[in-house]
């Protein structure tokens, strides 16, 4: 009787010690991006006229990345992975579209075009390099989509960790009427291109 409890008091600080040491291995993972000049966050679509692109610089984020034991930088797993981007934080060429597309992004009511990661997996890869299958839930005026996007992710010299990834979106998905300026003379397609390069730093 004493031995079989003995065994069971084992099994529970094995089970208690494999835990600690993987919350311990994410805890060290905690990375912030927002402080790069190579972050950057494009919006681009077509129109009646010609092609149009919407970016910025400024966006906030911030994820969790788990590594292989060894101190060796080696990308196992992403527990966790945000952004937010403020929608006047976009600008364009022309004042004109980007009014407009303030309108039908409605942000005055929703300020923020926000993402969170539900679940991801990482490819085996070389050199720092890797392709993560991830999955998530994208919010724009509103309205959330869970999305499925390949993203590229690189561990640099200095440790920090550069994503890159597009996605195709249609904006009636969520509910956002394709803007027109000049007086009607313009009208924008419905299709568009959100894309991403954002800089994780500890």
């Amino acid at each position: 009787m004493k031995k079989n409890k003995r065994v069971w008091v084992n099994v529970f600080m094995i089970a208690i010690c494999i835990i600690c040491f993987s919350v311990m291995s994410y805890a060290q993972g905690v990375y912030k991006t927002g402080s790069s000049k190579a972050d950057n966050m494009k919006m681009s679509g077509t129109s009646t006229f010609h092609n149009w692109t919407m970016s910025s610089g400024t966006f906030s984020g911030e994820a969790q990345f788990g590594f292989a034991s060894g101190g060796n930088k080696q990308l196992t797993g992403i527990k966790s992975l945000t952004f937010t981007l403020p929608v006047e934080d976009l600008k364009g060429s022309e004042k004109g579209l980007d009014k407009n597309a303030y309108e039908a992004l409605k942000s005055g009511q929703y300020k923020d075009i926000t993402y969170k990661l539900t679940s991801a997996q990482v490819m085996p890869a070389n050199g720092g390099k890797y392709m993560v299958k991830t999955k998530g839930d994208l919010t724009i005026a509103g309205i959330t989509k869970t999305i499925v996007m390949n993203v590229y992710c690189i561990v640099n010299k200095d440790g920090s960790i550069t994503c890159t990834g597009s996605d195709k979106l249609k904006m009636t998905d969520y509910s956002v009427k394709p803007p027109k300026f000049m007086m009607g003379a313009m009208t924008t397609g419905d299709d568009i291109t959100l894309a991403f390069t954002s800089v994780y730093k500890q």
